[in-house]
């Protein structure tokens, strides 16, 4: 069977859109122009309280993070990019990640030290419920409706200076054009890779050591589109720092980027990533954690039951979803 190369999208193409979507109070503040701003405001603002809260059903592993502690993680992971790797502004990293928190500290540390963001296709079923148009089996999802974007597409043989992908996508990427690997196994308590693999970087042994400060270079003028459009999809679903907001979908996804990070981040609420979601434990995890709203997961055209390529709620858990008195939930506009 022939291997279908993953597509790469360009995380600011495809989130441009929302920069013009939404309503125009959504324009964000003069003191955050970019990545490191924001994550500056929110450690100054709103340091302790629980910013990222992670479940993963499959292994009952629960880790919540504050500003503090997520922030430390990102300045470690963009310290190991500039000292180990040696990468500066203008160079590109992929990443191909399901949902987890880790796909959320990836991109940030990417943008934070000057890069850009690429994001991979690999197609396939979502364990949270979403499809993308390639068929077979993947956490990913695929990138949904947003991947339509003009432009957002980059060519199959674009090089990367570095891909962060889960370990058991390497056989998957393996076509990619790639300087560096980082492989993370996503296993509990940081687990370092089952399997090690010659030619390929070990995250959970190679970003430890480094520091939990990072002096940032000043931001790519294209970080303000990616805050422009978290702003404004936060000000199109009224999102508040008292919210706390669900969302399944991967990082790899115009959902778990906006709805999942973005959005949630400019508007001081906290995030609630659930991975391999058990539906009988949605209901109580909505309660239990205060959730206000759930983020939409994607749903590729031609999926039983979606009108086009629409966005569904969070997998089959929708009906337990809405029944909770005042959980609203999230669907991105279409955009492109």
């Amino acid at each position: 069977m022939t291997r279908v190369p993953p597509r790469l999208i360009s995380a600011v193409r495809l989130l441009g859109p929302a920069g013009t979507a939404g309503p125009p109070d959504g324009d964000i503040a003069a003191s955050m122009r970019g990545i490191a701003g924001l994550l500056a405001h929110r450690l100054a603002t709103d340091p302790s309280r629980p910013l990222v809260t992670f479940y993963d059903d499959a292994t009952g592993e629960r880790v919540e993070f504050s500003a503090t502690t997520l922030d430390n993680w990102i300045a470690k992971t963009a310290n190991m990019l500039v000292d180990t790797l040696g990468l500066g502004a203008g160079d590109r990293i992929g990443v191909d990640l399901p949902t987890h928190w880790l796909g959320l500290v990836i991109p940030l540390a990417g943008w934070l030290a000057g890069l850009e963001v690429v994001l991979t296709d690999t197609g396939g079923t979502s364990e949270n419920g979403g499809t993308s148009e390639n068929g077979g089996t993947s956490e990913n999802g695929g990138i949904s409706a947003l991947a339509v974007t003009a432009g957002a597409t980059l060519p199959p043989t674009t090089h990367l200076s570095a891909l962060f992908v889960a370990e058991d996508r390497l056989d998957a990427t393996a076509d990619l054009v790639v300087d560096e690997t980082v492989a993370l196994s996503l296993r509990p308590l940081g687990g370092r890779m089952l399997r090690p693999v010659p030619g390929v970087l070990d995250y959970s042994a190679e970003v430890p050591p480094h520091g939990d400060r990072f002096a940032p270079p000043p931001p790519a003028p294209e970080q303000v589109e990616l805050l422009r459009a978290g702003s404004r999809i936060a000000a199109a679903w009224a999102l508040g720092p008292a919210d706390r907001v669900l969302s399944t979908a991967p990082p790899t996804t115009a959902e778990g980027l906006l709805g999942g990070l973005l959005a949630p981040l400019v508007a001081g609420a906290s995030i609630v990533l659930c991975r391999r979601v058990d539906p009988a434990a949605l209901t109580r995890r909505i309660e239990a954690e205060r959730i206000t709203a759930v983020v939409a997961a994607p749903v590729a055209a031609g999926t039983p039951g979606a009108p086009g390529a629409e966005i569904a709620a969070v997998g089959a858990a929708e009906p337990l979803v809405l029944a909770g008195s005042g959980v609203r939930t999230l669907h991105l506009p279409r955009l492109g």
